[in-house]
């Protein structure tokens, strides 16, 4: 389709209807390839190729290319915010449901959803408008605030985590509520920051560190290294003498499947279990968290089972790790 190629590439992979037809198609033509899959709608009159669709994963890219879309029929002008926001930043978010496009809007407009487009009309400054490929959008630490402010502090965590890991600081985060000080749940937004930590790799350990911090059962100390004759191992987290690991799909995925592993899955699970045997040897405790257990239908069943896991290993080893001081690497983990 030549052309229609200046349009795809110009604009993120994507065509509008009247784009189309201005290019020459006619509405039986671009019905046609609706019809025979060639074309796939991504809103209402804005459009891409069935192979560009196929190549977005659903979780961030297939979103970003629905706020490229949104952007493209937005007759009012207003700011992308919130999520929105954050996938075009490229900060890693928990998705919420349903998704959304969000626009925060200049003067008093706002405060509706309309054809998957929420509206806001919280107040802004000029300071926090930046732009990402001549879209205007609200900048990072804004975007934090206005997740935690929607969604809760499960959300806000990892926005401001995945903010850190980006190499935003603490007090630009904190800059951002300065404003918000009477805003409605404004303590989400303070909460998430203040827990949220640079040393957490990912959003697994955001949301683990979130229920550890829940439970209350010690200082949570994210990155615990150990050393002994040669051999290092770490650790996402310890409260105590108890360690626990977020374990991700990645982790057992091959680098040509999309993961992390340079060995065959079953190859990763005989050395995770080796290096836990290590681990322990120390008399230490140890939990395993995966996503399932993250999720909020499992929140509190999986909150019961660390805590009692962690109650054991107290009971079993004491909360102290003095004698383990000789072993202990200071460094962080990079």
């Amino acid at each position: 389709m030549p052309k229609f190629a200046h349009y795809f590439a110009e604009q993120h992979g994507l065509i509008r209807r009247r784009q189309a037809l201005a290019a020459g198609a006619t509405v039986k033509d671009v019905a046609g390839l609706l019809r025979r899959g060639e074309w796939v709608a991504v809103r209402h009159g804005v459009y891409t190729t069935a192979t560009r669709w196929a190549e977005l994963d659903p979780y961030v890219g297939r979103p970003r290319l629905e706020v490229w879309a949104a952007t493209m029929t937005m007759q009012t002008p207003g700011l992308v915010s919130h999520d929105s926001a954050a996938y075009l930043h490229g900060l890693a978010i928990l998705e919420a449901t349903p998704r959304l496009v969000h626009v925060t809007r200049f003067g008093a407009l706002g405060g509706r959803t309309r054809h998957g487009v929420k509206h806001h009309k919280a107040p802004f400054a000029d300071e926090q408008i930046v732009f990402v490929d001549g879209q205007p959008l609200l900048d990072i630490p804004r975007t934090v605030a206005d997740i935690a402010r929607e969604h809760g502090t499960r959300h806000g965590i990892v926005a401001a985590g995945s903010a850190l890991r980006m190499g935003i600081t603490k007090p630009t985060l904190r800059s951002a509520v300065v404003a918000m000080r009477n805003w409605p749940f404004v303590t989400k937004v303070r909460s998430s920051i203040e827990l949220a930590d640079a040393r957490c790799e990912n959003p697994g350990e955001d949301l683990t560190k979130l229920m550890l911090e829940e439970l209350g059962m010690g200082v949570v100390h994210p990155q615990f290294g150990l050393r002994d004759r040669g051999r290092t191992a770490w650790v996402d987290f310890r409260v105590g003498r108890h360690l626990i690991e977020f374990d991700g799909w990645h982790k057992y995925q091959r680098h040509e499947d999309g993961g992390y592993a340079d060995q065959s899955p079953g190859a990763v699970v005989w050395r995770e279990k080796k290096r836990q045997d290590w681990l322990c040897g120390f008399k230490l405790g140890m939990s395993r968290l995966v996503w399932a257990d993250l999720q909020p239908d499992t929140w509190e069943a999986t909150k019961r089972r660390l805590q009692r896991e962690i109650a054991d290993t107290d009971a079993r080893f004491g909360t102290s790790i003095d004698d383990l001081a000789p072993y202990v690497v200071r460094r962080r983990r990079r």
